[in-house]
């Protein structure tokens, strides 16, 4: 693996773990020095980051928030 490429691994946490645990990137990497934005694509995915998950995780809080005050709202009648 290019020099260049570890550092920016070890500056981003997130790359770094998700590295540690899935090694085939690591071997990826040490091949094709390229594929370091498919990297940073599958790790968003992996964690959760991409913008149709966070909309959904972000509705799913709009959902809870309006159980909890239907909730409290019933409780004080």
């Amino acid at each position: 693996m290019e020099p260049e490429i570890y550092y920016y691994l070890e500056r981003r946490n997130d790359l770094w773990h998700f590295i540690r645990k899935n090694p085939e990137w690591y071997r990826q990497l040490s091949r094709n020095d390229e594929s370091i934005a498919e990297l940073q694509k599958e790790s968003k995915q992996y964690y959760g980051k991409t913008l149709p998950q966070r909309l959904e995780k972000t509705q799913q809080n709009i959902q809870l928030i309006r159980m909890i005050m239907s909730m409290a709202g019933a409780y004080r009648d």
